[in-house]
């Protein structure tokens, strides 16, 4: 499990990543304002399992091909991957699998909520009109 914070422009931003069974889950936390060590660590301790828990969306790694590596081609990757900051590609992948499938769920419960809107007036509506018909 990693956690990756960084600043996105206006706020700081926590991406966790979990790796399970090949399968890479992702999500993310916005702080606000720069975060300090107890709200960190408030985070881990109590929001960031369920964070996690509430991705219902993962992605597959691909396995790569091991082979024997000279030892200072090994140093550059390790140089290189210490030197990289950020987030992975699968976790960024991870995060917008989820962003569409909630945006999908919100899409069908937003089109449910307007019809019931639009079932409610029209029941009003016709009460009036009936109202009206008997002279009210």
């Amino acid at each position: 499990m990693k956690l990756t914070i960084y600043f996105a422009g206006e706020y700081w931003v926590g991406v966790v990543e979990d790796q399970a069974d090949g399968k890479l889950r992702a999500c993310r936390h916005i702080f606000g304002a720069e975060p300090h060590d107890a709200e960190v660590l408030d985070f881990v301790r109590h929001a960031m399992l369920p964070c996690l828990d509430a991705t219902s969306q993962s992605v597959a790694q691909a396995d790569s091909f091991t082979r024997k590596v000279s030892p200072k081609r090994l140093a550059r990757q390790a140089a290189a991957e210490t030197a990289r900051n950020g987030v992975s590609t699968y976790a960024q992948e991870a995060l917008k699998n989820e962003l569409a499938h909630r945006k999908r769920v919100r899409q069908v419960e937003s089109r449910e909520e307007r019809e019931l809107q639009r079932e409610r007036k029209r029941e009003i509506a016709r009460r009036k009109a009936k109202e009206k018909h008997r002279g009210r």
